[in-house]
């Protein structure tokens, strides 16, 4: 889930929790150049107060008004549509004719934000099922599988935890790394015990350093399927400490840096250790995309465009063999 949905969610509750009425809305349908995607999220307060967007500014003015004056949502969840005609698309600067449907909801003690943020907090997955028709809702436990769903009369969302990325090591690539995820919006968490890599990280405040070792940060992070782990200081008292927690994690990413040659070694020695042959084929090394790379910060990029990628449940080819130019950005031993 990305940070913005969760500050809607947060901002949604503290509105009703303070006696002011709020109503959310969803984007549960797009056809044609829809400016927002499927499972946006805004939350609109009585006054007109909103936070988060369903069309980039294209119907929020709209969609404020009907809501402030009960023409919407006033006592049960209901579906809008906007830019259905050429006309309507026109007036409300959808682009290309693009069409947006959306569920909009009264916050209410049936629609229990609090269970909801609660259960993230805990880095649950959850599926929550929406009855528009009495404003009930369910939560459940998600499964890989799931994915937003809407019917006209019942809506599933998926939430969870916030994106979360773990660095093994703090050398000059884990930088950049680090610096690329913020705005993709992982929460980043950067482990390395050895002390000379700790001084270049004070400019970067939004990253979480600890000098504990790798293992122990894996299994203290307890990490979910929102989660991703990029091993990158290519030496194996470090990186294989942490693979071998997170290939057991349920994390949805988990890469480790260095040639074809070195990650072929290094799957050997995992499989002497305790994991199994199905956990080591989650293992994505050589880490990253085949683009080309040479430099640090285009390394970096290749590394974020394959959790990207695995992140949106996309297969991409892999072509890569190895990485020339890395071993002297980390400091490590020869590729």
């Amino acid at each position: 889930m990305d940070n913005l949905d969760l500050d809607v969610l947060k901002t949604a509750l503290a509105w009703t929790e303070s006696g002011r009425r709020a109503t959310l809305g969803t984007v549960v349908r797009t056809w044609g150049s829809a400016p927002r995607p499927v499972g946006s999220m805004m939350a609109i307060r009585d006054d007109g107060q909103v936070i988060g967007s369903v069309s980039g500014g294209c119907i929020e003015d709209d969609l404020i008004a009907k809501v402030k004056e009960g023409r919407l949502a006033a006592r049960l969840p209901e579906s809008t549509r906007y830019g259905v005609t050429a006309d309507q698309a026109q007036q409300f600067g959808l682009p290309c004719g693009g069409t947006v449907e959306m569920v909009l909801e009264p916050i209410t003690a049936q629609s229990d934000l609090r269970g909801l943020l609660s259960d993230l907090e805990a880095h649950r997955i959850v599926k929550r099922t929406l009855d528009i028709t009495t404003g009930v809702t369910r939560r459940d436990d998600a499964i890989g599988a799931d994915v937003l769903s809407w019917d006209g009369r019942t809506l599933t969302t998926i939430h969870g935890p916030r994106y979360r990325l773990l660095i093994i090591g703090a050398g000059q690539l884990s930088k950049y790394v680090a610096t690329m995820a913020i705005p993709l919006d992982y929460q980043v968490t950067v482990c390395d015990p050895r002390d000379e890599y700790q001084e270049q990280w004070h400019d970067l405040p939004q990253v979480t350093l600890t000098k504990e070792m790798p293992d122990d940060t894996v299994i203290a992070m307890n990490l979910d399927r929102n989660s991703a782990v990029v091993a990158l200081t290519h030496d194996p008292k470090l990186d294989d400490l942490a693979l071998i927690e997170a290939l057991k994690s349920p994390a949805f990413y988990v890469g480790a840096l260095g040639s074809k040659r070195n990650n072929d070694k290094r799957r050997a020695r995992l499989l002497e250790f305790d994991v199994t042959t199905d956990e080591l084929a989650r293992l994505r090394g050589p880490v990253g995309l085949d683009i080309g790379a040479k430099t640090p910060s285009e390394i970096a990029v290749s590394i974020l465009a394959e959790m990207t990628a695995c992140k949106r449940g996309v297969t991409m080819a892999r072509s890569k063999t190895d990485m020339p130019a890395v071993a002297s950005l980390v400091g490590g031993c020869s590729m």
